[in-house]
């Protein structure tokens, strides 16, 4: 396995950004229309299409699902989305029209230094437009600085995006994306340590495990500027399994677990948090009950795991009094801390 969404059997990942910008966009396009639908825990989140994922509209699936920067701004994205996947003759048919469904969310990166004087018209609609046709020329498997990470932050350190694949009893795979612009941190305290570390699997976001104890102020509250600044962090798991819409919205609310696992605090009134959820129906879900809560937990572990990664993988922007990435700061900084080696149960040990 790749540990990413290329785990599943029929979609592709594209990404594009603009490096002056600091801002990007990230599409996931389906090979066939898969069934989705989404959960919305953040305060104040930011779409497009999203209300035709509940379960009781008519829209059963979607084409592809919109990951995007630039706040408002950004929902442009969709709209350059759709004209790729119309000229590869995509879409939702009303006789002989086609329409490409593209729900998307957004994140707020509009602080982070880039130049965002755009003028006229922003940028978003070609970004849209350009990581569609990505992905429908193939897979990008990147992680950390890239598309619609290129730009997110979170309180402490750089964000980005983050990836995490799981395989299930029965042969079901699922995989999350997220992108990581928390209001939030996902390390605890001043400690390199990750939240998510109890759900780590080979040593993906660095092996250094749970601490022994809490560092004294991993506890309190620490959040990006302040309360009123918008934040958000959104993402996508998928499986191959088949399911029905709202067997997809069950995924869905038991994948932001994982957020909340892996990041402190989650779900804030100036988040936006948005995870959708999608089946390609490559394999039948079996018996329901049980399988599709296997799937719920291994997505919400998937979920942690990639916020962690993203996290991990992410590059800081190069702009004066920008935030360091995880690496930077914590190899400058790596005497402060003692790890017990990698594989203890103790590992992450910390003074």
């Amino acid at each position: 396995m790749h540990n990413d969404l290329s785990d599943i059997a029929g979609l592709a990942v594209g990404h594009a950004q603009d490096a002056r910008l600091a801002s990007g966009v990230t599409a996931i396009v389906f090979e066939r229309p898969a069934v989705a639908s989404l959960c919305v825990l953040g305060g104040a989140p930011g779409g497009q299409d999203t209300g035709l994922l509940e379960p009781e509209m008519t829209v059963e699936t979607v084409d592809a699902v919109l990951l995007s920067g630039g706040s408002a701004f950004g929902l442009d994205a969709a709209g350059g989305a759709q004209a790729a996947l119309a000229a590869a003759g995509r879409g939702f048919a009303v006789g002989p029209v086609r329409v490409p469904i593209v729900p998307q969310a957004i994140l707020f990166d509009l602080l982070n230094g880039g130049d965002k004087n755009w003028g006229a018209r922003p940028p978003y609609w070609d970004l849209g437009r350009l990581a569609a046709e990505r992905a429908l020329a193939g897979h990008d498997g990147s992680l950390g600085s890239v598309g619609a990470g290129l730009g997110a932050t979170t309180a402490n350190l750089k964000g980005g995006i983050g990836a995490a694949s799981a395989e299930t009893r029965s042969g079901l795979h699922v995989a999350a994306l997220m992108v990581v612009n928390a209001i939030g941190t996902a390390t605890m305290g001043d400690s390199p340590l990750f939240w998510a570390a109890p759900y780590e699997r080979n040593g993906e976001f660095g092996g250094l495990g749970w601490p022994a104890s809490l560092p004294p102020e991993a506890l309190k509250l620490r959040i990006k500027g302040h309360a009123a600044e918008p934040a958000t962090t959104i993402g996508i798991v998928v499986t191959d399994a088949m399911l029905s819409k709202s067997q997809a919205k069950r995924l869905a609310i038991m994948a932001q677990d994982g957020l909340a696992r892996a990041i402190r605090p989650a779900h804030a009134p100036m988040d936006g948090d948005t995870i959708f959820a999608a089946g390609t129906g490559e394999k039948p879900l079996g018996e329901p009950m049980p399988n599709l809560t296997e799937l719920g937990m291994l997505a919400g572990d998937c979920v942690a795991r990639a916020i962690a990664r993203g996290i991990h993988e992410a590059k800081a922007l190069p702009f004066p009094g920008s935030l360091p990435d995880w690496k930077s700061r914590f190899a400058l900084e790596r005497d402060r801390f003692f790890f017990l080696p990698t594989g203890d149960p103790l590992a992450g040990k910390c003074p």
